[in-house]
C-alpha cells in the first residue's frame, strides 16, 4: 500500500531498524534520520552534575536565609524562594536520574516497559 508520508522506495525494513545502542520500541513516524541517536546519556549526565549542585544551593540558600536579619538584603523570603527553587530542581533532577537509569536498564535486558 502506498503512504503519502513514505518517501519513494523506502521499506518496511527500515522502520523496523536498529540503529544506535538501544535500538527502537516503536517504528519510524517522523522525519528523524535513521542515525539518530538517543539522548539518555546526556540526560544521565546532566542530571548527575546538576543534582549536587542544585542540593547544595537550596541548602546554601537555607542556611542563609536562616542567618538574615529582617533589614538584610536580599531579604529572607527571597532567600527562602531561591532555596525552594533549588531544592524543586533537585527533585526533578533526581527523578530524571530515576527515569534515565530505569530505561537504559530496560534498553539493555531488552524488557518493554509496562
Amino acid at each position: 500500500m502506498n503512504d503519502p508520508r513514505r518517501p519513494h522506495g523506502a521499506t518496511d525494513s527500515a522502520s523496523r531498524a536498529r540503529p544506535g545502542a538501544f535500538g527502537r520500541r516503536r517504528p519510524r513516524t517522523g522525519t528523524e534520520p535513521v542515525t539518530a541517536q538517543s539522548p539518555l546519556g546526556l540526560r544521565l549526565v546532566l542530571s548527575a552534575v546538576f543534582l549536587p549542585l542544585f542540593l547544595a544551593g537550596a541548602a546554601y540558600f537555607g542556611v542563609w536565609a536562616a542567618d538574615a536579619d529582617p533589614g538584610d538584603s536580599p531579604g529572607r523570603g527571597g532567600l527562602v524562594v531561591l532555596a525552594v527553587v533549588c531544592a524543586a530542581l533537585a527533585l526533578l533532577a533526581v527523578a530524571d536520574l530515576m527515569v534515565v537509569l530505569r530505561r537504559m536498564r530496560q534498553a539493555r535486558t531488552g524488557t518493554a516497559p509496562h
